[in-house]
């Protein structure tokens, strides 16, 4: 059997791996025949969190001139207390990403449903619930994460009563036929406290109490609205930014390329 020193040994290795670089080197590059649109430049937030340059803030600690029905719910020391009947944003939204940081009362009265009950309705339609689901049983398609009777959460991270617990939704809007059918469902990601609980879920339709959802039409934009349940949650921190992708103009098939040599791809 052929021993080897431990030199030779990578000595070899490096001889492998010069090898493979090399053949990368000479090998055909791929291009798509696509022209990309320049991804614009965002400053975001000083700190994680922060609403970066391109978001509308809804709410900034003082006053809640941006909803309607917000004079019916009050601001203590810089955050929102849930008042009477739901509070709605002026600003609508299409596809959009939405950050929202939100806490359920420090004393815990009631149990299930009844415990730290609010939600963020999308578009005011679509509810993603927020409840205090930190050691309270309810439901697995009513807890704080799910779409309220469609989906439960993949986990639940929620934090203690008192504490603020962050959601951030990226949320992409239902596309109707002009005859009013449905073409393409809602989808939504949400991230829990850092941790994914939604991954691109395609929604069945409006979140009621009492009927199966269904979908209707409606404007491609639509506000944000909070859901007093008669609970005293409280809210801080919502801001939100259109997602807008990147332009693209497909100008040439696909293509190999070897030095001065092109290969179109046949599909």
């Amino acid at each position: 059997m052929l021993r080897l020193s431990t030199s030779a040994g990578y000595a070899l290795v490096l001889v492998a791996i010069s090898s493979h670089f090399t053949s990368q080197l000479s090998a055909e590059e791929y291009l798509s025949g696509i022209k990309w649109g320049k991804p614009p430049i965002v400053k975001p937030g000083d700190r994680c969190g922060d609403a970066p340059a391109d978001a509308t803030v809804l709410f900034n600690g003082k006053d809640l001139s941006n909803w309607t029905n917000g004079d019916r719910w009050t601001i203590e020391e810089g955050v929102i207390v849930s008042g009477k009947g739901a509070m709605t944003s002026h600003e609508e939204f299409g596809d959009c990403q939405l950050h929202i940081e939100w806490s359920t009362p420090t004393e815990i009265v009631g149990s299930g449903q009844g415990r730290g009950n609010s939600g963020v309705f999308m578009m005011g339609i679509y509810e993603i619930q927020v409840l205090d689901s930190y050691e309270n049983e309810t439901y697995a398609d009513g807890q704080a994460g799910s779409i309220y009777k469609q989906t439960p959460p993949m986990v639940n991270v929620t934090r203690p009563p008192g504490e603020w617990n962050v959601y951030d939704i990226f949320w992409t809007t239902p596309k109707f036929k002009e005859d009013g059918s449905l073409e393409s469902p809602a989808y939504v990601t949400l991230v829990h406290n850092g941790v994914l609980l939604l991954n691109h879920f395609a929604l069945l339709g409006d979140t009621p109490f009492h009927r199966p959802p269904q979908y209707n039409k409606h404007p491609d934009q639509g506000p944000i609205s909070l859901q007093d349940h008669g609970n005293p949650l409280r809210f801080r921190n919502i801001w939100a930014r259109p997602l807008v992708p990147v332009s693209r103009e497909q100008v040439r098939e696909p293509f190999l390329r070897d030095g001065d040599k092109e290969t179109p791809i046949k599909k």
